[in-house]
């Protein structure tokens, strides 16, 4: 420090440190003391004062530097905390490196492991757009030098330096930029070298100690914002895969859910008794969509809405169905067309059952499980119900047998018998023929038919013989032939008989209903259906017993009504109608009235007795029941006549 100098010097040298004079400022005092002749020992005190001032003034300068290095440092750990976005981070670390060491440039290259270089990541006061974009080989230039060493590398003026490797991309973008003097430092991550942090100047200079260690401390910043990016993002990724896990879990258990409840219904449907309309009405109101079933061959065995689903008009096209249905079929398993989903079903090959589900979305794959299951466990009730009424037909076909064949004499061992299956034999039967030719459909149909409604069925050769509660055989028959039309879409030919006086009466009923059908045939009338009573004149020779008044009531009823209430001659206008030939004219002199009165009252008998009075077949009918009428009112015939043989 030398000799103190005087409290004068010392408070003029205070007052430029207070007032943070730049250090050419310190020569003031001594060349203004030189000029105006001051001693020397008062010069020596001067500058012995000044060189003290300038080297607390060297250190307040280092002191503040330290501090705003230490600040910028806090900051860039503070931002490092609040970790959000790595390249904010970075670009604000760039940005420090660049106001700290007062350079021009600052940039931090990192390596494209894909294209197997490296890029300028961040840069901060760059003016050149071609140095923004500059791709560096591996190892070249200064940065690829710090990056193969993994030690701090500085240039004072990088074009004369031949330490490092040149290239043309490099050198042209450093040239384009301005840069002389480059100072690099490596990011290091444990022995692994992630980036390269440069400060960088357009005059040549040379960089401190200092600086290189500053600037270090940045890069190591960096490198912990980089890795804590990359945990971040791994974090993130596996936090990711794990709430997709996690949902994928969630919906894998909400559909194993959905299929146990499925299982679990449909399961205490068939253990209940439940139907196929029952398990219909599961599917669809697990699936959320109205369905039908379908049989074998295409016909509806049940139809859901569930509520709230209005949307069925695709279920409603047969031609739409029968597509789907084939299409499901010929794959085995679900299949789509349009909104509608269809499952099969079978045994073995035999195809049993199909479910179509009308659905706008995609069906999932545990949804068509579903669907499959229930249209499985609707083909096992229908297997269970074949075997059933296979079974119980089995036992009805052998009571009906032994009636027909005369085996049951005994009406107290019939009435046991019937009561087993459920039949009140107290109550009127009428037996009914089915002529269904070598065609097994309609006689399993047939058979279903007489079970549904608490009857007997056997099947003899090319007939099903069904014996069924009622006393009408014509309508009975006739029933039976609409729905067998309905359900089969073909028609066979059907004869009724009865009341059958049980259990005697059985095998005659049966021989009648069969000359019924052997009539029906002989007369070109195949697909028919009729009985003993239906069949006019011709019943009255197939009859067991031929009912006289039944045949002229079914035949002349009504006219014979009317002209008991009204006093109208119809009968003699028809008897005379039909000896004249059809002949108005003549039948109007044979009555002694005029045309126009036999016109109204041969258009009183079309009223009566149908517009079709006329045709070849009635005509004979209604003349054949005049006679018998006329010998009847004679008392030459009874209302009874024997059985003709």
């Amino acid at each position: 420090m030398g000799r103190p100098g005087t409290a004068a010097s010392w408070e003029i040298f205070f007052g430029l440190l207070e007032r943070e004079a730049s250090a050419v400022e310190f020569e003031a005092p001594v060349l203004e003391a030189r000029a105006a002749g001051v001693s020397p020992a008062h010069l020596a005190e001067l500058e012995s004062a000044k060189l003290a001032a300038l080297r607390v003034r060297a250190l307040l300068e280092r002191r503040a530097r330290r501090e705003a290095e230490l600040a910028a440092l806090f900051d860039t750990a503070s931002d490092l905390a609040g970790l959000r976005d790595v390249d904010a981070v970075l670009q604000a670390i760039v940005h420090r490196a660049r106001r700290l060491l007062h350079a021009d440039v600052a940039y931090m290259t990192l390596p494209d492991r894909d294209r197997g270089d490296t890029y300028m990541r961040v840069t901060d006061g760059s003016a050149s757009q071609q140095f923004r974009m500059t791709r560096l080989q591996l190892g070249a230039g200064l940065g690829g030098l710090v990056a193969q060493t993994g030690m701090p590398y500085c240039s004072a003026d990088y074009f004369a330096d031949d330490r490092f490797q040149h290239t043309p991309e490099i050198d042209a973008a450093v040239k384009d930029e301005g840069l002389v003097a480059i100072l690099g430092v490596p990011m290091r991550l444990g022995d692994q070298v992630i980036g390269v942090l440069f400060a960088s100047h357009r005059s040549v200079r040379p960089y401190g100690p200092e600086e290189i260690a500053l600037l270090g401390s940045l890069a190591a910043h960096a490198t912990i914002a980089l890795d804590s990016a990359r945990l971040l993002t791994e974090t993130r990724s596996a936090l990711a895969e794990l709430s997709a896990a996690n949902a994928a879990m969630r919906a894998h258990y909400i559909t194993v859910e959905r299929a146990a409840q499925a299982h679990d219904r449909m399961t205490n449907l068939v253990v209940r008794g439940g139907g196929v309309n029952e398990v219909a009405a599961v599917a669809a109101d697990i699936l959320g969509g109205p369905l039908v079933v379908l049989d074998a061959e295409g016909r509806r065995l049940a139809a859901i809405d569930p509520p709230g689903v209005s949307a069925r008009d695709q279920l409603d096209d047969d031609h739409l169905l029968g597509e789907i249905m084939a299409k499901a079929g010929k794959l085995g398993r679900t299949a789509r067309l349009r909104d509608l989903w269809a499952a099969p079903a079978g045994a073995g090959s035999e195809p049993l059952c199909t479910m179509v589900l009308q659905q706008s979305e995609e069906l999932s794959g545990s949804d068509q499980r579903i669907l499959e299951r229930a249209t499985l466990v609707t083909a096992l009730l229908l297997l269970f119900r074949r075997s059933i009424a296979e079974a119980e037909g089995r036992v009805r076909g052998e009571l009906l047998d032994d009636l027909l064949n005369g085996r049951v004499p005994d009406r107290e061992a019939l009435h046991s018998r019937a009561t087993l299956l459920g039949i009140d034999l107290t109550q009127p039967h009428v037996l009914v023929v089915v002529d269904h030719g070598p065609q097994r459909r309609p006689a399993a149909w047939t058979t279903d038919h007489a079970l549904s409604r608490h009857g007997l069925a056997a099947t003899r050769g090319e007939h099903t013989v069904v014996l069924l509660p009622g006393s009408d055989p014509t309508a009975a028959a006739r029933q039976l032939a609409r729905e067998l039309t309905s359900a089969l879409g073909f028609s066979a030919t059907i004869a009724g008989s009865g009341p059958v006086d049980l259990p005697t009466g059985a095998a005659s009923a049966y021989q009648e209903a069969r000359r019924c059908i052997q009539a029906l045939i002989a007369l070109g009338k195949e697909g028919a259906t009729a009985s003993a009573d239906s069949l006019g004149f011709v019943g009255l020779l197939l009859s067991r017993g031929a009912d006289v008044g039944t045949f002229l009531d079914s035949t002349l009823g009504p006219v014979l009504d009317y002209e008991d209430r009204r006093g109208t001659p119809l009968i003699q206008t028809l008897e005379t109608y039909f000896a004249s030939g059809c002949n108005l004219t003549a039948s109007a002199k044979r009555l002694h009235i005029h045309v126009n009165t036999v016109t109204q009252r041969l258009e009183r008998i079309t009223a009566l007795l149908g517009a079709d009075w006329q045709h070849p077949d009635r005509a004979l009918e209604i003349q054949l029941s005049l006679r018998l009428h006329r010998l009847r009112e004679s008392a030459v015939l009874t209302d009874r006549i024997e059985p003709l043989q």
